[in-house]
């Protein structure tokens, strides 16, 4: 099995952590490192060319922002299953990849896979955990969703169904999600393992007026999907995400 690991990134010199775990991954499988660089002028090119051996295909030009370069490596994968690890997370430890293929060499059904995320800031102190639990369509109507961050999915499922929607400039991944697991009920494993390790304060939660956006975007991706019952379920969840990181 081939897995292709897409890592967008712009102006973050950690990235050469995240491509750190991802050869460290220790499997039997061919492994795809793509990365996406958005035009970066800090450093972050010098980092990513002591690793151009061993990356597959490197994109570097000014996008749309982090899902127009997620998009633009999906576009580019040639494994049968595709994962995305952002410039500033990194993989768990060495045998996550093994795991990932495991579930899906052993149900050719299955369309992805997620797991457990951890959030760890930069002491490498453990912020607050993510415990997914197992997919149930139910779980949506009650705010569930599961980490992004971890999710797996092979190649045939964007093909088929599309890959990041740039009109939700914040939470293309929640609409995503919504779009696959959902409307199009794809086939998804649990994984019962932490997969991945970021850091706290995403694009969505940085600041009130993302939240606010955020959940603007989360409503119209529910009405587009006609999916109105769900239309407010998941406006507090970024709120109590928020306050838990400020109490820890």
């Amino acid at each position: 099995m081939k897995i292709s690991i897409v890592t967008p990134v712009f102006n973050d010199v950690r990235v050469g952590r995240a491509l750190e775990s991802v050869l460290s991954q220790q499997h039997k499988h061919e492994l795809e490192i793509i990365v996406v660089d958005a035009g970066s002028t800090n450093g972050t090119l010098a980092v990513l060319e002591r690793y151009r051996d061993r990356i597959a295909v490197l994109i570097s030009e000014p996008d749309e922002g982090i899902y127009d370069g997620m998009n633009k490596g999906i576009g580019r994968a040639t494994g049968e299953v595709v994962g995305i690890l952002n410039a500033d997370d990194c993989y768990r430890d060495p045998l996550v990849i093994r795991d990932v293929a495991h579930a899906f060499a052993a149900d050719q059904a299955v369309d992805a896979c997620y797991g457990d995320i951890v959030y760890i800031n930069e002491a490498g102190k453990l912020v607050r955990s993510w415990k997914a639990g197992k997919h149930h369509l139910a779980g949506w109507y009650s705010g569930w969703m599961p980490p992004h961050p971890s999710l797996f999915v092979r190649r045939r499922v964007y093909e088929r169904y599309g890959v990041f929607d740039l009109r939700y400039p914040i939470a293309a991944d929640y609409e995503l999600m919504l779009r696959l697991l959902l409307k199009h009920k794809i086939s998804v494993k649990y994984l019962e393992r932490v997969v991945v390790e970021m850091m706290p304060g995403g694009t969505s939660t940085k600041s009130v007026r993302n939240i606010i956006k955020a959940n603007l975007e989360v409503g119209r991706a529910c009405r587009r999907h006609g999916l109105w019952q769900m239309f407010l379920v998941p406006v507090l969840k970024p709120f109590r995400k928020l306050f838990q990181l400020k109490l820890t």
